[in-house]
């Protein structure tokens, strides 16, 4: 006898189908989604700010949302804007003195590295001239080939610098609009669930609503942490740029690698404007090298695992996990992603020892 579906199990099965095909074409159109994926995670994270100032008197005038909107994005474009003030200065100073030091760089190697390429049969100069001329014989061989090649890169470097503009540029729109219907496009998330699942839905959701708080929290405890740590640390080491690189390094660790490699560039080369020999590269690599143990190991796990709950040996494995999938994004997204997850596991556990299955 054939299996037949009820028309209730026949409903589930096209709703649970059309649902997929929804998920599916979202995935198709990572790219196109990214500025709204990005807008998104700020409005969560401003939301609370706009509330908060929503309704509020100054004098006798309320505040009404949409300029409380207008005035918590201004101050989010305002914080971005001071980190890039901060970072510009920096290298305006010292890729002057960078470009000035590179002939000394080159001659210093030339003398030191010279010698033991030719005690080993290899004849290659490495001061400017002697890298000039390889340059220009690389080119008369192989030009026409070298050109092709800057040519197409440059045609796709400039498509994909347009196209960075453009989600930039669109960010702030979409931020706008989340951030204004806020809680009429939750109220609509909420009329789409299905109703046996809503209560249940909305139970989950307002307990990972409370694990990402605590996340973020968490996350600012870190950022405040190793800001002061590299500022002082840089200070004591004497780089003359120690607060500013500092301050950048520690603001910027929320993004995983970036915060930690822009500021470790900086630093070094700062250490090899301002110092002569090894002993300033090997402080600064000795201070973000710390840095960065007590940010995996120490900060992290304690600040940001165990506010949401996360053993450390879970936070380590998050993001390595969610690097592994999903790259950059992944890693960004690894702790609150493992956040939300875990509350989902736990019902599950929940539910699984309930189950009929289990305690038969």
């Amino acid at each position: 006898m054939p299996f037949l579906l009820t028309p209730e199990q026949k409903q589930t099965a096209f709703w649970l189908a059309i649902w997929l095909g929804v998920v599916l074409l979202l995935v198709a159109l990572g790219p196109v989604l990214t500025p709204f994926l990005a807008a998104a995670i700020l409005a969560y994270t401003l939301e609370g700010a706009v509330d908060y100032l929503e309704g509020r008197r100054i004098v006798r005038w309320r505040i009404p949302r949409t300029f409380a909107v207008v005035i918590v994005i201004s101050l989010f474009i305002g914080m971005v804007a001071a980190l890039v003030l901060i970072v510009v200065p920096v290298l305006q100073k010292e890729i002057p003195l960078l470009q000035a030091q590179i002939p000394a760089f080159f001659q210093w190697l030339d003398q030191t590295l010279t010698p033991r390429l030719q005690s080993m049969g290899v004849d290659l100069r490495l001061d400017s001239s002697g890298l000039r001329d390889m340059v220009a014989a690389r080119m008369a061989t192989d030009g026409d080939a070298i050109w092709s090649t800057l040519l197409a890169s440059a045609r796709i470097g400039g498509s994909a610098v347009l196209a960075i503009l453009a989600q930039m540029l669109l960010i702030p729109v979409v931020l706008f609009y989340l951030l204004l219907e806020w809680h009429q496009l939750l109220a609509r998330i909420e009329l789409a669930i299905p109703r046996r699942w809503a209560e249940r839905t909305v139970e989950l959701a307002k307990e990972a609503d409370g694990l990402l708080a605590q996340y973020l929290r968490g996350q600012i405890l870190v950022m405040l942490v190793l800001a002061a740590y590299y500022s002082a640390a840089l200070a004591i080491a004497g780089l003359d740029v120690a607060l500013p690189v500092g301050i950048l390094t520690g603001l910027l660790v929320f993004i995983p690698y970036l915060g930690f490699g822009l500021g470790l560039a900086l630093a070094l080369i700062a250490a090899v404007l301002q110092f002569q020999g090894w002993e300033g590269l090997a402080i600064v690599g000795a201070i973000y090298g710390f840095g960065q143990v007590l940010e995996s190991f120490v900060l992290t796990p304690r600040m940001v695992g165990e506010r949401i709950g996360l053993h450390p040996l879970a936070v380590i494995f998050a993001l390595l996990a969610f690097g592994e999938l999903f790259g950059f994004a992944g890693v960004l997204l690894a702790l609150p992603a493992s956040a939300v997850l875990m509350v989902a596991f736990r019902h599950l556990a929940a539910h699984y020892l309930r189950s009929s299955f289990y305690n038969a």
